[in-house]
């Protein structure tokens, strides 16, 4: 079966400001909520958002970013999953 963008669904994102990291929770075709590190959203010189590119490799800033925001990360997909 091939990829289809309409069953693919964002059921939380983060962004962070300083580096345009984007942690988000996904769920594709009803399946189990999974974690998803990137993309990378850059701002231009004006001050709007650039198109998305890869995360790459993670900065300090992102590492450290990433670990404030973990717990609460944990919580929401824990709450998303589905009991066994």
């Amino acid at each position: 079966m091939p990829y289809d963008p309409e069953m693919d669904k964002v059921l939380k994102k983060w962004k962070c400001e300083e580096t345009g990291l984007v942690v988000s929770i996904n769920r594709y075709s009803g399946g189990e909520p999974k974690l998803q590190i990137g993309p990378r959203v850059l701002k231009k010189k004006d001050g709007t958002e650039g198109a998305p590119v890869k995360a790459g490799r993670l900065s300090i800033e992102d590492l450290l970013w990433l670990y404030e925001i973990i717990d609460e990360v944990k919580e929401e997909i824990t709450g998303l999953a589905e009991p066994e």
